[in-house]
């Protein structure tokens, strides 16, 4: 048995890891990579595989950085069953189109200048049709219900609480000469007390772990430290007469946040004030939020009796948008207000549109609650930078810019370290650290060592284990 480590190898995206086994070939995640645009379109249009050689797909959960290139999966031959969760195959349904829609505006985009400079048009990676034949391969399965999805490999699900759906994948592998192995791959681990969705699940023991180190070097702020200081921020901002702009993820940071400013609104911690949900993909996620109730935590519903709430994502304030009218008028709407929209990291998306309206005003907040990666806009914003490009146009950043830890859907180090403490140190073979720059992986490994957890790799992309 073989894994070799295709994406998300000592960074954070593009979450991609092949599993080798009985002549049959399992692909871990098959998500997009997000870095410079160049290096970007050629990694994610070309697989360092064939797509039709792959037997099936197992997905931990519908975040574009681990499902986003199945549609160019599908599109060069592949022809399996794409195994996850039901709630994380209904997510996938509007996240791919989405994904499509950008990569057909982005080469719009980019081949206008080509045409301007003589060079030849290039291709989308993928179309929203791709998109769409895609999502017939996708299978869902209950939580702790196991699936054969190859020749002597077995699939368990177990809550994973990082967002509606994700799972920690246990594969459970019997080797035709005899040998058996258990692999665990922890996808993205959520944190303990969610605002929203359940804990992780304990998962048992496993002879290899391929385990997730977003945050492996730091502490997050704990959710009510998290709520406090949105209740400032919207406050201080409020009183200036000024709007909040969230640059957040259309999936599962957006229904975090309005969760919360619902709760504060209840509570009377906040003015009465607008709040607007510009982003089509986050209207439709939030769609498939209110259909999995299953998902909720027992807060959710304590919240929900106490004070009669039909739902976390909606009370008298809040208006979500979907057209793309409704969005412009609200560059020109005064007084304060809040706008949370995508993209998450502010690369793309209608946020653009509001932060270059807004960045320029004191009176404004842009909040940042997103993990932002290195070179996107919001990692700018995050390191204090005082002008910025937006559209191509250079902006002096006078709005406060405010960044909260405390949202974070991934757990932080003594979260990570507790998840990892749950494993048998006399069966644990081996941990590969993966989904995490190299500082805080480093980090990672030295007190997965410290707590006597290994031995610890950290594969760099291409490298491959065996067992």
């Amino acid at each position: 048995m073989r894994i070799s480590f295709l994406g998300a190898a000592q960074e954070v995206t593009g979450s991609m890891h092949l599993l080798e086994v009985n002549g049959q070939r399992v692909l871990l995640e098959c998500g997009l990579f997000q870095g410079p645009r160049a290096e970007t379109y050629a990694r994610n249009l070309h697989f360092p595989f064939d797509p039709a050689s792959i037997d099936a797909v197992v997905l931990s959960h519908a975040h574009i950085d681990h499902s986003g290139n199945l549609p160019n999966l599908v599109k060069q031959g592949f022809r399996g069953n794409i195994w996850c969760t039901a709630a994380t195959r209904n997510l996938s349904a509007y996240m791919l189109l989405d994904s499509g829609h950008i990569q057909e505006m982005d080469v719009e985009y980019v081949n206008r200048k080509r045409q301007r400079d003589g060079e030849r048009p290039v291709e989308p990676i993928y179309t929203q049709a791709d998109a769409r034949r895609c999502l017939a391969h996708l299978v869902s399965v209950g939580f702790e219900r196991p699936v054969r999805v190859a020749d002597g490999v077995t699939v368990t699900f177990y809550t994973a609480g990082h967002i509606l759906g994700a799972a920690h994948v246990a594969l459970d592998i019997e080797e035709r000469d005899g040998r058996s192995h258990r692999v665990l791959f922890s996808g993205d681990i959520g944190r303990p007390h969610s605002p929203l969705l359940h804990d992780p699940v304990p998962v048992g023991d496993a002879d290899l772990v391929i385990m997730e180190s977003t945050y492996g070097d730091r502490p997050h702020e704990d959710a009510l430290h998290a709520r406090r200081a949105l209740r400032d921020v919207v406050n201080r901002t409020a009183r200036r007469g000024g709007k909040v702009i969230i640059p957040a993820f259309a999936v599962g940071r957006t229904q975090e946040i309005v969760y919360a400013l619902n709760q504060l609104d209840a509570d009377g911690d906040i003015p009465q004030l607008s709040v607007f949900v510009d982003s089509p993909l986050a209207v439709n996620a939030t769609d498939v939020f209110r259909m999995h109730p299953e998902a909720w935590n027992e807060d959710v519903v304590d919240f929900l009796m106490e004070d009669r709430r039909k739902s976390p994502f909606d009370y008298p304030h809040i208006e979500y948008i979907r057209e793309a009218r409704r969005s412009k008028q609200l560059n020109a709407m005064s007084g304060p207000a809040v706008i949370i929209s995508a993209s998450g990291m502010a690369e793309s998306g209608r946020v653009l549109h509001h932060l270059k309206n807004n960045i320029e005003y004191a009176q404004n907040t842009i909040l940042l609650v997103s993990f932002m990666a290195q070179e996107t806009l919001g990692r700018k914003l995050k390191d204090g930078m005082k002008r910025v490009r937006i559209y191509g146009e250079e902006y002096d950043v006078r709005a406060e810019v405010v960044s909260i830890e405390g949202y974070s859907a991934h757990a932080d180090q003594a979260e990570l370290l507790a998840w990892a403490g749950q494993f048998d140190r006399s069966r644990l073979r081996k941990i590969c650290l993966v989904h995490g720059e190299p500082e805080p992986m480093q980090v990672m490994a030295t007190k997965l060592g410290e707590a006597g957890l290994g031995p610890v790799e950290m594969p760099t992309r291409g490298q491959h284990v065996e067992l």
